[in-house]
Formats: C-alpha cells, sequence, structure tokens
C-alpha cells in the first residue's frame, strides 16, 4: 500500500506532511489556480480532515513504474456523499510532486467548495505558520 494512504488512513498529519516535496503542486477540485508548495498543501490537507466525514479509500490504482497513483475516496460533507480520486505523481526520491484531486457529483463539490471557503483563513495561517496546526483525525 502506498505510504501516503497509510499515513492517511492512520491520520498521521506529520507523516503525511513529510511525504511531500517541496515544490509539490496542489490541484484542488474547486479552485481555477493550482497551489504550491508544502506548507499550503499541507495546510490544505489539514483543513480537508476537517471538512470530511466518514473519509475512507475504496480503491488504490498504480502505475507500472511505482510513480503515478490513483486513490479513489469516499467521504460526505455535511448531509452530501461525494466520491473523489486522489492522483499522486511522486518524485525520484518517492516524495510527492503533484497533487491532483477530482471529485463528483456537481452538489457535493459545491458543498466542498463551501466548505473550504469557510477554512481558507485558517488553511492560510497555517501555511504561513501564523497559526500552529490543529491536528484533526481523517
Amino acid at each position: 500500500m502506498l505510504p501516503f494512504r497509510t499515513a492517511v488512513e492512520a491520520g498521521d498529519h506529520t507523516a503525511i506532511e513529510a511525504l511531500l516535496a517541496e515544490d509539490v503542486v496542489f490541484t484542488s477540485p474547486v479552485a481555477f489556480k493550482p497551489y504550491p508548495g508544502k506548507a499550503m498543501t499541507a495546510a490544505i490537507l489539514r483543513g480537508v480532515t476537517r471538512v470530511f466525514e466518514d473519509f475512507h479509500y475504496v480503491k488504490e490504482i498504480n502505475s507500472t513504474d511505482g510513480r503515478d497513483h490513483a486513490l479513489v475516496f469516499e467521504a460526505r460533507v455535511g448531509d452530501r456523499a461525494i466520491t473523489g480520486c486522489d492522483f499522486l505523481h511522486l518524485d525520484e526520491d518517492g516524495l510527492i510532486d503533484d497533487f491532483t484531486v477530482m471529485v463528483r457529483p456537481l452538489s457535493a463539490a459545491q458543498a466542498l467548495s463551501a466548505a473550504m471557503g469557510a477554512q481558507f483563513e485558517q488553511i492560510a495561517r497555517e501555511a504561513t505558520g501564523d497559526n500552529p496546526p490543529m491536528h484533526t483525525q481523517l
């Protein structure tokens, strides 16, 4: 199993952050522009754990070279069931340098957008070190 999945399922935010490359780029399913950098990506992932309920992975698909991975997940955002996929690319050091998330259905994506929007001030503070991260379980 991919170490990232293991860390997420354990709710281990320290391990999750350690698996991110400094130059990782996070592409959100609900934001127009990607977010660059390890600090921002880690803060977004912590924010997601505060928004998603009943999060769990249901499938893992790995490329033959071990550098590309798709992790299909299910969760809830409020009363909306959401299905999504984390697409991860690993650099030559085995760290995540590209992280893209896609979700469905549209109503759940809209609920996710609203919930993450409400988190974004705290996410920005965490990413800049102005506010220590809140460690929550996935």
